[in-house]
């Protein structure tokens, strides 16, 4: 059994994970996986944008949902020119003759 130093140490050590946001946990899965589930959870522990997609990718993979609708009108309300009032000339064309 261990000693009650070493349980204060681990009680110190999820402390400051928790601090961190990140929680240990642990998961079963075939032996052949192990790095690959390791380099994933490193990844997603990162706070980061990459870290965000692949939650995403992952999150919609599990699910087996497409990806949603309205995603690229999300993308153009985030954009820096929302607001700019960017006008931009357009030429005024008359149109084609079309005989039918």
């Amino acid at each position: 059994m261990s000693g009650a130093s070493q349980r204060r140490a681990v009680k110190k050590y999820r402390t400051r994970l928790a601090e961190r946001g990140l929680a240990r946990f642990e998961v079963l899965g075939r032996d052949a996986d192990r790095d690959l589930i390791r380099s994933l959870a490193r990844r997603l522990a990162e706070d980061c944008p990459e870290a965000e997609s692949l939650r995403a990718t992952v999150s919609q993979s599990i699910a087996g949902k497409g990806p949603r609708k309205g995603g690229i009108l999300e993308a153009l309300r985030r954009s820096p020119l929302v607001g700019a009032d960017a006008i931009v000339p357009r030429p005024f064309e008359t149109g084609r003759k079309v005989d039918l």
